[in-house]
């Protein structure tokens, strides 16, 4: 009898996860569209570890959303180095869009960045 007590509350959860994950995917698609019509190629510059997360998943991002972007590795890349040095940047990914610094990556303040707000 007290397993059953779990059932309901768990379907509960699980379609309360899949709504997320639909809500989730909608604005990533919106998000995305929006960057892919605002971005042009040279606008944004991502500066990369090899061992960020955050990296992979943003240019994962920009990628599967058709958002130009071109991507460089602090570790391999001297100039890119020299750049991830001369922002000061406190982490990364750092995005350089039309050479102002955001770090971290957040399609919307990327686009706010591109739109000059």
């Amino acid at each position: 009898m007290s397993g059953r007590r779990w059932i309901r509350p768990l379907l509960i959860a699980a379609a309360a996860y899949v709504v997320l994950l639909t809500v989730q995917s909608r604005t990533d698609k919106q998000a995305g569209a929006a960057l892919a019509a605002l971005a042009k190629p040279g606008d944004i510059v991502m500066l990369s570890s090899e061992t960020c997360g955050y990296c992979k998943t943003a240019s994962r991002f920009m990628t599967e959303h058709r958002i130009p972007f071109s991507e460089c590795f602090i570790e391999i890349d001297a100039a890119c180095a020299e750049s991830y040095r001369a922002q000061q940047s406190p982490g990364t990914p750092t995005l350089l869009v039309r050479g102002q610094r955001l770090v971290g990556f957040d399609p919307a303040s990327v686009a706010k960045t591109l739109r000059g707000v």
